[in-house]
């Protein structure tokens, strides 16, 4: 069999999409391909020679994966693995460690965070889509008898001559009036989106004029906008509904005292549910707040699910629903100090 020239190895190597490592006996870098020097963001003629660790201290989480090939003398795999690499940057990894002769090993990292990403978009516009076919179906059922529970209460504040009676009578209408306006904000708005090439910066700078008025002294809003955005096709008046809830809940987060950042960027070829745009529009909304608890992250955009007790637990189901009319996503990762709302838009026209 003819061996193919060492060139044509490595140039196969360096097509190939998972980050390709070889390490000698004493866990120094012998080799790596292209992935591997952008996962690592730095170039083979640096890394070679030097230990693993040394050139990535977070892959020290790899430790017990290379001792068990090591001992076994075969191929050892982990999945889903929580990397530090530089410049603050966390990764997830699949892992395959693999002994080669001569004691040296071969690392083959695997990014998969975007997998990860699309995956779970996924399975939350499923979310959203049968939420939505749930609360269609609820509100009819509520709606009906509400509407005779009115009438029934106009009809009697009309027969009770005595004013401190029909106070009552009052207070069931203007329940019931609370109770129809609340379905219909989770229902959304039934009419067609009458999309216009609309200026993000602008939708934005309202909100943060509202969102102002509305904030204590304590709370600072700060802005970090990319003014070479294009125009976005939307419907204004929804897209400043949707943001402004997001705005609103972190307000509600800080409790009198904290900062929120507004920031807008693009993102090429990106990916939201099964569809690929070639450019979205990637708008930021960030606060220092305590964080989401873990046990509501992934419940967030569910009608009714709330963290504090006088909250309702709509705006972020209405504000996902609206975004979900544009097309787009809106995604949060919370942790102590650090909450992020990303509100993903495409840049181009798309079917409602």
């Amino acid at each position: 069999m003819i061996k193919p020239p060492q060139n044509a190895t490595s140039e196969i190597l360096d097509n190939l999409s998972s980050a390709v490592i070889v390490l000698d006996q004493a866990l120094n870098v012998q080799w790596l391909n292209a992935v591997g020097e952008a996962l690592l963001q730095l170039s083979a003629r640096q890394a070679i020679g030097e230990s693993l660790l040394s050139v990535a201290p977070g892959l020290a989480v790899l430790n017990a994966a290379i001792a068990h090939a090591q001992d076994q003398g075969a191929s050892y795999a982990e999945r889903e693995i929580r990397v530090a690499l530089s410049g603050e940057r966390t990764v997830t990894l699949d892992c395959a460690v693999t002994p080669l002769p001569g004691g040296r090993l071969l690392l083959e990292l695997e990014h998969i965070d975007r997998h990860l990403r699309i995956s779970r978009e996924n399975r939350m516009i499923a979310q959203n889509a049968a939420i939505r076919e749930l609360v269609r179906g609820l509100a009819h059922e509520i709606k009906n008898p509400l509407g005779g529970l009115r009438g029934a209460a106009q009809l009697l504040e009309s027969e009770l001559g005595r004013e401190e009676l029909q106070e009552y009578t009052r207070i069931i209408i203007n329940e019931a009036d609370r109770l129809r306006a609340l379905v219909d904000g989770l229902l959304g708005p039934e009419s067609r989106l009458e999309k216009q090439p609309t200026n993000v910066h602008e939708i934005l700078e309202r909100v943060r004029h509202l969102a102002v008025a509305e904030a204590p002294e304590g709370v600072v809003i700060r802005r970090d906008y990319d003014p070479s955005l294009p125009p976005l096709p939307a419907a204004g008046d929804q897209l400043i509904q949707a943001l402004l809830n997001i705005v609103r809940n972190a307000l509600q987060a800080l409790d009198g005292e904290g900062e929120i950042l507004l920031r807008t960027r693009s993102q090429r070829r990106f990916t939201i549910g099964n569809r690929q745009h070639r450019l979205v529009l990637r708008i930021d909304i960030v606060d220092n707040g305590p964080g989401i608890p873990l046990a509501l992250q992934d419940r967030i955009f569910y009608p009714m699910v709330t963290g504090r007790p006088e909250g309702t637990g709509i705006g972020l189901p209405i504000a996902q629903n609206l975004v979900d009319r544009h097309g787009g996503l809106i995604e949060c990762n919370s942790e102590p100090g650090h909450t992020l709302f990303t509100v993903w838009l495409p840049l181009e026209e798309t079917d409602e």
